[in-house]
């Protein structure tokens, strides 16, 4: 069994600071790839930013300057360091891994279960 856990979400002011993480855990031979993603109010999930096991980045272009992701692969854990929040940042934020467990040679795509980030104006 392969779960994601997220953490760190919550209620912050415009321009505040928050820092999610999610953390791959169970019977895993190895992480590839690694991000977060964000389903607002009646609109489709997108792309936050992405972190390959060489810790390659890729950002939505909303977020450049003002998201960070980094990534420790020893623990199989990300992390998002979210600063200059708007009021359109609010949304659940997903974590997301594309994960090969022990039992098998394949990779598979996992989400975790979202945690909410709300940023009041």
């Amino acid at each position: 069994q392969v779960q994601l856990v997220e953490s760190g979400g919550g209620l912050v002011q415009a321009g505040g600071s928050l820092r999610l993480s999610c953390t791959a855990s169970g019977s895993i031979r190895s992480v590839s790839d690694m991000g977060w993603y964000r389903q607002g109010p009646a609109q489709q999930r997108e792309l936050v930013a992405t972190i390959t096991n060489g810790n390659g980045t890729n950002y939505a272009g909303f977020v450049k300057g003002r998201f960070t992701i980094s990534r420790d692969n020893a623990k199989n854990t990300i992390t998002l360091q979210m600063n200059s929040l708007k009021p359109e940042d609010t949304a659940a934020y997903y974590c997301n891994a594309r994960v090969r467990p022990s039992s098998t040679p394949f990779f598979y795509e996992y989400w975790g279960q979202g945690t909410q980030v709300t940023v009041s104006s």
